[in-house]
């Protein structure tokens, strides 16, 4: 578990760089830390042993994947133009796709609506139409996208709370791992959209890259756990 704390602890310490530099408008500085921070929640399940032989390959596979994405969507997301946070909001996409299925594994979708799912599942879905209810109008030509990606990190959500509430093949740590990272990763992604569709303010970056990268490394460890 040592190197999963010093990656880490690697992230941790970009990401404050990494929001300073935001603050100031420090280009040179977005440069150097983001892809640090997203190097470091890559490489912390895979040098923790994350596909040791008594640990679930095929979530650590699916969840590695939505790493990899997202570290391929911070880079996108770095040049500011519409081609740049396209590039980006296909490279996330995926990357919940990827997140979507490793849930999927852990518990079926089948049971995504037993017990207090069924309270849980209908509040995550009023909550996405709610924040796309919010974009709509500034949304134009990206409208049919953004219904996508809104679609996704919904389902992402559900599953994430699912796996908490309803059970499934992983230990309860990696569960309510697995639920906090989708759950943070859903807040994060509205820091983006009103950095992106409502207004550019500092404080989007500053609440919302802590928050997105603490989602990523919960991920991680979520596979790195017993």
């Amino acid at each position: 578990m040592i190197a999963a704390a010093i990656a880490t602890a690697t992230c941790a310490v970009a990401v404050v760089l990494l929001v300073i530099a935001e603050r100031r408008d420090d280009h040179r500085g977005r440069f150097r830390w983001k892809p640090l921070a997203s190097a470091a929640f890559v490489a912390l399940p895979l040098i923790a042993g994350a596909f040791a032989a008594d640990r679930d390959r095929t979530l650590a596979a699916w969840i590695v994947a939505g790493l990899a994405l997202g570290a391929v969507g911070d880079v996108a997301l770095m040049f500011e133009s519409e081609r740049a946070f396209l590039a980006g909001l296909v490279a996330f996409l995926l990357g919940h796709v990827a997140y979507v299925i490793g849930l999927a594994h852990v518990q079926p979708p089948g049971a995504w609506l037993d017990g207090a799912m069924v309270v849980a599942a209908p509040a995550a879905l009023a909550i996405a139409l709610i924040v796309l209810r919010w974009l709509w109008p500034r949304l134009g030509p990206m409208r049919v996208p953004v219904i996508a990606y809104v679609l996704v990190i919904s389902t992402m959500l559900i599953g994430g709370l699912a796996v908490s509430l309803t059970g499934g093949i992983a230990s309860a740590t990696a569960r309510h791992l697995l639920t906090a990272g989708a759950a943070l990763f859903f807040a994060s992604d509205l820091a983006v959209a009103r950095e992106k569709f409502i207004g550019r303010d500092p404080w989007n970056r500053t609440i919302g890259l802590p928050v997105y990268y603490a989602a990523q490394v919960l991920f991680a460890w979520a596979i790195v756990v017993r």
